[in-house]
């Protein structure tokens, strides 16, 4: 939650800013599919197989939905890690110009840094101490300076 100096914090969907977070229950429209969440998506494109892909954007909890995407008894795609964060862009930029009330709340962030705080993820989030990468807070203020460009 909340502002720490020109930060803004967000993970849990039940606090400030929570709508960041994948979970939060903004559907999106992509590849032709109505998805619960941008995590359903996410975890979904991990995978070759069509039918776990399906399983996964069936699944009416986004944390299920992240379990069966982490789960490794099915073989990940082959060029997941090179098409990670390109996936992950693409789910959230569909996930905040397909709400404007989204849009509108991320660009009234102005220029605070985004941070997805959490011990447990140091890739998408700040791994708890700051030491992560912060991909989706990345991905969040990118979108957010994309989107104060169209308006000007």
């Amino acid at each position: 939650m909340s502002e720490s100096g020109n930060a803004i914090i967000f993970y849990s969907v039940t606090e400030e800013y929570g709508e960041f977070s994948n979970f939060a229950a903004y559907p999106i429209q992509l590849d032709r599919k109505r998805w619960p969440t941008s995590e359903h998506y996410f975890q979904a494109m991990k995978f070759q197989d069509a039918s776990h892909r399906e399983a996964i954007r069936k699944e009416k909890s986004p944390m299920r939905a992240a379990r069966m995407g982490r789960d490794r008894k099915r073989p990940l795609r082959k060029d997941w890690e090179s098409v990670k964060v390109s996936v992950m862009r693409k789910a959230v930029i569909c996930k905040f110009t397909q709400h404007e009330d989204l849009r509108e709340l991320l660009l009234s962030t102005g220029n605070a840094k985004l941070v997805e705080h959490t011990t447990n993820d140091a890739y998408w989030g700040d791994g708890g101490d700051g030491s992560g990468k912060n991909m989706l807070g990345r991905i969040l203020v990118e979108l957010r300076e994309q989107l104060r460009q169209e308006i000007e």
